[in-house]
């Protein structure tokens, strides 16, 4: 509800798709320079406590987002510093979050436990922009980030009413850029986490920024104003809600790196669609298929990933995984506002499907290895 009230806002403020990319690549540069060393660090703390310290941060964040918007003293300026601050907590909080999975759950349930957590994330997905279509116009962007604020409160009592028995750690005597660079010469010298974590690096560059069009495809392309913005992302949400409740019925699947692939082509194919329809509901049901298949492929990568990765080393390569996925997000959404800006929104997309195209048919040609996996 955050991102949507957050992204209509600085549409309002500044009528720039450059600048609405310009404030989601401040909010995941962090992403990219502290995601590292906070993977180390992950490998060496109590994952429940550092996520409770995430969530705190971000709670007082979104508080101080609905203040600045409830008094309108709001600016630019101020949305793209707490954007940025948004972004450090993500670091933290993303290898954190990613490699206590398995702490909790163990190995066999990882993809049941990975799908479950989809599920949730993209029912709040679903009924956050809904919800947030009807309150822009009540309430205001304030309520909805105060709303926001509201829901961490709820966040921080689960983590911490948990009764989750950290492993045992051996003291590591290496200093935290030493556990970083062994790390990266792990994932470097396997070929298949290496290949997983480029797909995920490539399609957050030039397929994720689907998101961030968003308000300009509702606003200047289907003409659908604020509600059908919410419609749009929501149709998104319920897609991968579907998808992730496909992923929980069928945990058991083999080849898990044939359906990254097949997911990964059925959303290129998707987006293209998309960028070329004028029609609202023909674009919500390509969205639907959109958020289908995305879920498929990240959380698919997400569980081959962990079960790849080494007890000691999980953190640093989820980290990496974050990384790609988020932490490259900026260069994402800076090149489709900037091509959006020239060229238009649509183009903007179909110039992004071509390279993730050429991924795809990349892995599939010098990587087949990964669809025995």
């Amino acid at each position: 509800m955050q991102s949507i009230a957050q992204s209509w806002l600085v549409l309002d403020l500044t009528k720039s798709a450059f600048k609405l990319g310009l404030t989601s690549a401040l909010g995941m540069l962090p992403v990219l320079f502290l995601s590292l060393p906070a993977g180390a660090i992950a490998d060496r703390v109590d994952k429940r406590k550092l996520l409770i310290a995430t969530q705190t941060g971000m709670m007082v964040l979104a508080f101080v987002l609905a203040a600045l918007a409830a008094l309108h003293v709001v600016q630019p300026w101020h949305i793209y510093i707490l954007a940025a601050l948004l972004g450090v907590c993500n670091a933290f909080d993303m290898p954190g979050r990613q490699s206590f999975v398995i702490e909790m759950v163990g190995r066999d349930d990882l993809l049941n436990a990975v799908a479950l957590n989809s599920t949730a994330f993209n029912t709040a997905r679903i009924l956050g922009p809904a919800i947030a279509g009807l309150l822009l116009g009540t309430i205001g962007a304030a309520g909805c980030f105060f709303l926001n604020g509201v829901s961490f409160l709820a966040v921080i009592a689960g983590l911490a009413l948990m009764n989750v028995k950290p492993p045992a750690r051996s003291f590591s005597p290496n200093s935290i850029l030493e556990d970083m660079l062994a790390g990266l010469r792990y994932i470097g010298r396997n070929r298949e986490i290496l290949t997983i974590i480029s797909i995920v690096g490539v399609f957050s560059v030039f397929g994720m920024p689907y998101a961030v069009l968003m308000p300009v495809f509702a606003k200047t392309v289907l003409h659908a104003g604020p509600g059908g913005y919410s419609i749009l992302m929501s149709c998104t949400g319920i897609g991968a809600v579907i998808g992730a409740a496909a992923l929980a019925t069928f945990s058991d699947i083999r080849r898990r790196g044939r359906l990254v692939l097949a997911s990964s082509i059925i959303f290129v194919v998707a987006i293209v669609l998309f960028a070329t329809s004028r029609s609202l509901v023909w674009s919500s049901v390509l969205l639907v298929v959109v958020g289908f298949s995305m879920v498929n492929q990240a959380a698919m990568a997400n569980t081959m990933l962990q079960i790849l990765a080494p007890d000691d080393l999980r953190g640093r390569v989820m980290a990496v995984f974050g990384t790609m996925f988020l932490g490259l997000a900026p260069f994402g959404s800076l090149q489709a506002g900037l091509v959006a800006e020239k060229l238009g929104a649509p183009s903007a997309l179909i110039i992004g499907s071509a390279a993730m195209a050429i991924t795809i048919a990349s892995v599939l040609i010098f990587r087949p290895e990964l669809r025995e996996l």
